[in-house]
């Protein structure tokens, strides 16, 4: 038997689309945490790669200036990519990092050294948040258009829908606290990734949180001494 169409959720009905300023913000907030980075933890060129990402943005950004909900394979690419040029930044600084902390080459600097561990740390949450809202259900406007009906993460908000608007769905800033509670207790909280893909990133997230936690503190405390 069929759910009555005033008994479905919010999240699985065709809605207008989420507005794109968080995940705009999210990016932009992405390219400066980049710039400013010391040039020994960014990708060289330094200024090459977040000219491109600023480049894609721009393209998104004309293409769908408002509303998350037009769906066009071209779209879907430049998304990616931006995604993508996004996370392999941020596997750049995250190995230069851990491999300066390892070998001992690193500023003694104690200031710079945590500094320059929360903007990685940083930027490896919203990179998993990103990825998190690009892929869950087929992204943000797949899931305007309602075509996937099984979720790959299991809000709150999914469970208890009598505690909530039933105007809701997920939408960037979710997908970010995931992401930074993910980071920040090493395991899910209140949202439960549902698909193996979900299940391997949220684990990949945490392992990466957990060495550059104890690596950076570590050799900041050392330093101290």
């Amino acid at each position: 038997m069929t759910d009555r169409v005033d008994d479905v959720p919010a999240w699985r009905k065709r809605t207008a689309g989420e507005s794109r300023v968080a995940a705009t913000a999210a990016v932009v907030g992405m390219v400066v945490l980049q710039l400013w980075l010391p040039a020994q933890f960014r990708p060289q060129p330094a200024w090459a790669w977040p000219a491109v990402e600023a480049m894609l943005l721009v393209v998104l950004l004309v293409a769908n200036p408002v509303r998350l909900n037009r769906e066009e394979k071209w779209l879907r690419v430049v998304s990616l990519g931006l995604t993508g040029l996004l996370s392999l930044a941020t596997v750049w600084s995250v190995v230069l990092l851990v491999s300066g902390l390892i070998d001992g080459t690193l500023s003694d600097d104690p200031m710079k050294l945590l500094g320059s561990g929360v903007a990685v740390w940083l930027n490896n949450v919203v990179v998993f948040a990103l990825a998190y809202w690009e892929f869950d259900r087929g992204g943000p406007a797949a899931r305007a258009h309602a075509r996937e009906p099984l979720p790959d993460f299991l809000f709150v908000q999914m469970q208890s829908p009598h505690l909530t608007n039933r105007d809701w769905a997920p939408e960037f800033m979710d997908y970010l606290y995931l992401a930074f509670t993910n980071a920040a207790a090493f395991s899910p909280t209140d949202v439960m990734p549902m698909s193996r893909w979900a299940k391997a990133a949220m684990m990949l997230q945490s392992a990466i949180s957990l060495v550059l936690a104890a690596l950076v503190v570590a050799r900041a405390i050392n330093v101290l001494k």
